[in-house]
């Protein structure tokens, strides 16, 4: 037979050289591995969605700790159980699972202080931030059987508010603007005020305005440690105008929710103060105002009880440059003047508690003091209870050119303070104690507890030998518990594992923390960085804060619609801290009076001018975000900048301050009829002419009760006397929160808004950088 002539295939070399290019360009590849710098590589992590936000393991857990005595705690479970938890023997066992609250279809869970009952909430209607109104029922634990809660003589009744007082099963609940006391969990209501008139009365809780801007929180009544008395208020908004809020959907003719509401110049509810007697005979007496304030117009924005007969009250005249701090009797409704704070701008803080001593001799506050140049800052001062009112008598222990945020404990033995501040850095919050007895040696308590975990807040037991720690970032947060003595010796409640895997097949991007020298400040600034950014050019958006005094520039953990924009657009976030904003001292806080609208938009384009120069940044495609306060702010950046900004998204922007709430306005600007400048030079309707030409996106709901839809409203009238094209997106009856499915829809617009806006090639923007530098 012929063969075919070839020579015969060494088969044997070809493997062996087949196996040495393998090996060679494996240590190749790890070679570069090895030596590619952290920072320049990119992780093959899947990009977050709007959709796995949605799902259960990327939702964060609140355990909602509650200390029931000093080493007794209840928690609820991912799960859904209600636990006790004995911090003594570190054992738990199961209140109720989480299958009987389904039954009911409970949406909160309150445990009463002897653990015997559960006081549960169901039908829940949200009315505005964080008041709502639902139907409640009690839970025998031990028996098993549920009963409803209603005033005598109603049923199935819905209820403004329910709570447990701070003894066995006694409560309190709020029907019809009235206030009804409960002594034990079955027992008979009993019903304690008579005034309460729906929409013009309210007993015990508060209205809009009180909710929104001065005490900050619903419930506006206060029990005495023993259960034997209550304070409560009584708003009382006969002459304040009300407004009215469209209902579109789900009628043949739409209809109007009325509510008062005080705008800026208008009148403001009268508030009373009252305290009734809940043991024996029904005693009310009303607790009078400083003569300082008597025939004027005020408010009330602090009230806690520091003894069973006695309380402090804080008191904030309307123009919120004076307020006053007095002692209480309960038993003779006197009261006298222990501390007066004013200020030439405004006096901040006032929903701050003071703590006392427990023979309340002693009282700590945090109070601003002048740290040199740097101005005013809010640090712990020490005061005698009994000889208040003089400047000599106030101690500070703390000092320095940062903020004391927060006093949250006084722990008698060690006479240590405990506190929250930004020692550290303004974008940190961590505990420390301070020796309150004259050396005033300084330590951090959570500064080394945990790695990633630099933004923390507390809540101490009733005896302070026990602290719950809420690690906010910048890690996966997680709870814990911690003894006050040693706080390396903790029990874990809850650290969001599940979270935690989810994020370790993601892409997650890289926060850089700097500040901006303007203005004779160093403004706080954190850039929020794809991963691999530095190998090519990013667009980038601006998110401003939505009301000043706060804060943007933190180490929270932060995963929202933002991140999904981010991992879409490959953009870069840029959040700052400018003046205005918080916790950098009153100075920078208080720099914004009677000029809003204009110190804070420098600021911004001093940012935008900065960001600019560095070589990772698209110079043409900077965007800008911001809502309420930040949505006014995003239309002045872009009113005032030209071509500066592509783009801009403004949701329920404030469009001008004569429309908004008093306490708000009236804080920043003064009295419309004193300071109409300070309100014209804040309007948005006289920049329509200068928006004309500018791309942006204006986004409200028509139910939007703390910025309505007025605001969008007048800005679209004036646009079009502008002859501008408007752009807008409208969500029917929907709230300022967006809290209904209207959410989800709400992200998907601003991500594609935003996608649109940035949708250049890179190419084409680097031959334009390229011929700029040329």
């Amino acid at each position: 037979m012929g063969g075919s002539g070839r020579p015969p295939r060494n088969w044997k070399g070809i493997c062996i050289a087949m196996l040495v290019i393998t090996v060679v360009l494996s240590l190749v590849i790890v070679s570069i591995l090895l030596l590619t710098p952290e920072e320049t590589k990119v992780p093959v992590g899947s990009r977050l969605t709007l959709e796995d936000l949605g799902n259960a393991e990327f939702q964060l857990h609140d355990p909602q700790v509650h200390w029931v005595s000093e080493r007794v705690l209840v928690l609820t479970t991912r799960e859904g159980n209600v636990i006790r938890q004995d911090m003594g023997s570190r054992e738990q066992d199961t209140l109720v699972e989480n299958s009987t609250l389904q039954s009911i279809q409970a949406a909160s869970i309150q445990v009463s202080p002897n653990l015997q009952h559960l006081l549960l909430a169901y039908d829940k209607q949200q009315v505005f931030r964080k008041s709502f109104t639902a139907s409640y029922a009690v839970y025998n634990i031990d028996t098993r059987e549920i009963s409803e809660l209603n005033p005598p003589e109603v049923n199935h009744s819905t209820l403004q508010y329910a709570a447990w007082g701070p003894q066995g099963s006694q409560l309190v609940f709020i029907f019809e603007n009235n206030i009804y006391y409960q002594q034990d969990g079955s027992g008979q209501a009993l019903r304690l005020t008579s005034s309460g008139k729906p929409g013009t009365v309210t007993n015990g809780v508060s209205d809009w305005l009180y909710e929104e801007e001065i005490l900050r929180t619903y419930p506006a009544h206060w029990w005495s440690p023993d259960g034997a008395r209550l304070a409560y208020l009584t708003l009382n908004n006969s002459l304040v105008p009300s407004m009215e809020l469209p209902q579109f959907l789900g009628s043949v003719y739409p209809f109007s929710k009325r509510y008062p509401y005080s705008k800026a110049g208008q009148q403001i509810p009268l508030v009373k103060l009252f305290v009734v007697n809940l043991y024996g005979p029904a005693h009310t007496l009303e607790l009078l105002p400083p003569d300082t304030f008597r025939y004027k117009e005020y408010f009330i924005t602090m009230v806690k009880w520091f003894a069973n007969t006695r309380l402090a009250v804080r008191w904030l005249n309307r123009p919120q440059n004076c307020s006053i701090l007095t002692f209480c009797e309960a038993t003779t409704g006197a009261c006298q003047e222990k501390h007066k704070l004013s200020s030439d701008m405004w006096v901040s803080r006032q929903q701050d508690q003071p703590l006392f001593s427990k023979d309340g001799e002693s009282l700590f506050m945090s109070l601003p003091v002048k740290q040199g140049a740097r101005g005013e800052f809010h640090h712990v001062a020490m005061l005698a209870a009994q000889s208040l009112g003089k400047e000599n008598n106030i101690r500070f222990l703390t000092s320095g050119n940062w903020e004391v945020t927060r006093i949250v404990a006084y722990e008698e033995e060690s006479n240590n303070v405990f506190f929250l501040s930004t020692e550290d850095t303004p974008q940190r919050r961590h505990l420390y104690s301070v020796d309150s007895t004259g050396s005033f040696n300084r330590v951090c308590v959570t500064c080394d507890l945990f790695p990633d975990c630099t933004f923390v807040d507390v809540e101490f037991s009733p005896e302070r030998g026990h602290f719950v720690l809420y690690c906010k970032g910048p890690g996966v947060p997680q709870v814990s518990v911690h003894k006050t003595q040693d706080p390396r010796d903790f029990l874990m409640l809850e650290d969001n594992s599940l979270l935690r895997e989810a994020l370790r097949d993601k892409e997650m991007p890289v926060h850089e923390y700097t500040s901006l020298r303007h203005a004779g400040y160093d403004l706080p600034l954190q850039l929020t960085l794809p991963a691999g950014y530095k190998d090519t050019i990013h667009p980038v958006l601006l998110l401003l804060d939505d009301s000043p005094g706060g804060q943007q520039v933190t180490e929270e953990f932060q995963l929202g619609w933002d991140s999904i924009f981010m991992g879409s657009t490959s953009a870069i976030l840029v959040r700052l801290d400018g003046r205005g904003s918080g916790h950098q001292g009153l100075r920078v806080l208080q720099e914004i009076s009677r000029k809003m609208g204009s110190v804070e938009v420098k600021d911004y384009i001093a940012v935008a001018e900065w960001l600019m120069h560095l070589p990772y940044v698209d110079r043409h495609r900077i965007g800008v975000y911001g809502k309420a306060y930040g949505g006014f702010l995003t239309l002045k950046l872009l009113a005032a900048t030209g071509m500066l900004f592509r783009c801009g998204v403004a949701v329920a922007p404030i469009t001008n301050f004569r429309l908004h709430a008093s306490a708000f306005s009236e804080r920043y600007l003064g009295m419309p009829t004193r300071d109409d400048a300070s309100y014209t030079v804040a309007s948005l309707w006289d920049d329509a002419v200068r928006l004309k030409d500018q791309s942006f996106l204006l986004v409200h709901g028509t139910g939007d009760a703390n910025v309505h839809f007025q605001h969008t409203a007048e800005l679209i009238n004036h646009l079009i006397l502008a002859d501008a094209n408007v752009t807008s997106k409208v969500y029917p009856d929907e709230s300022h929160f967006f809290l209904s499915e209207n959410k989800l829809h709400l992200h998907q617009t601003l991500i594609s808004y935003f996608q649109d806006c940035f949708h250049v090639t890179q190419m084409k923007h680097a031959s334009r950088h390229e011929d700029e530098d040329s």
